[in-house]
C-alpha cells in the first residue's frame, strides 16, 4: 500500500543572489518532493519564496527538516517549512464571493497597510495577494506609496458601505483609494 501524500508550506528568505531558486528546488527534488505552487519576489535587497509541496513516506518530513537546516547554514538563507493539516487542494473554496482589485497610492505614511486590511479584515474580506512599493517621486523625491490588493468580497457584504469606508480612509491618510470588480 502506497504512503499517503503529505503536503507541507515552505518560506526562504535570504539576500538575492542568483542561485537561490536552484538550491531550493533542488531541496525538494532531493527529498522526493513535488513542487506544487510558488510565489517569489524581491524585497528590497531581499529573495522572498513561499511554497507548496507534497510528499509521500514515512521519513518525508524528517529529510525536509534536514534538508531545510543543512540550505540555512550552506546558502545563508531563513528557511521554514510546516507540514499541512490537510490536501489544500481538496479543501473547498469559499463560492460565495466575487473577486475585486484595490488600489492606493499616494505620499508614503504609517498606516495605509495596516487600516486598509483591517477594514476589508472587519467586511470579512480575505486578501488573496497583495504587492506594494514606496519609490521617490522623479519632481520632488517624496516617497510615493502603491498598493495593489486581490481580494475575494464574500457575496452579502454591502459594496456601498465598504467603498464608503475605504474613501474615508482615503481622506485621513491623504491616498487615493480605488476598487473595481476583477474580470
Amino acid at each position: 500500500m502506497p504512503a499517503m501524500k503529505q503536503w507541507f508550506a515552505l518560506s526562504a528568505i535570504g539576500r538575492d543572489r542568483p542561485g537561490i531558486v536552484a538550491d531550493l528546488s533542488q531541496l525538494i527534488y532531493e527529498c522526493d518532493c513535488n513542487l506544487e505552487d510558488s510565489s517569489m519576489t524581491v524585497l528590497g535587497t531581499e529573495f522572498a519564496v513561499l511554497l507548496l509541496l507534497s510528499g509521500q513516506g514515512e521519513d518525508v518530513r524528517e529529510r525536509l527538516a534536514a534538508a531545510c537546516k543543512r540550505l540555512e547554514w550552506e546558502k545563508r538563507l531563513t528557511v521554514f517549512f510546516r507540514p499541512l493539516e490537510s490536501d489544500p487542494a481538496g479543501v473547498p473554496r469559499e463560492t460565495d464571493h466575487a473577486r475585486y482589485v484595490l488600489h492606493a497610492t499616494g505620499l508614503d505614511k504609517a498606516g495605509i497597510v495596516a487600516r486598509v486590511s483591517r477594514c476589508l479584515a472587519d467586511h470579512g474580506i480575505s486578501i488573496r495577494q497583495m504587492e506594494t512599493q514606496s519609490r521617490p517621486e522623479p519632481e520632488s523625491g517624496a516617497p510615493f506609496y502603491t498598493m495593489r490588493i486581490e481580494m475575494d468580497v464574500p457575496g452579502g457584504v454591502d459594496e456601498g458601505l465598504l467603498r464608503e469606508r475605504l474613501d474615508a480612509i482615503g481622506r485621513e491618510l491623504y491616498v487615493d483609494v480605488a476598487v473595481e470588480r476583477s474580470r
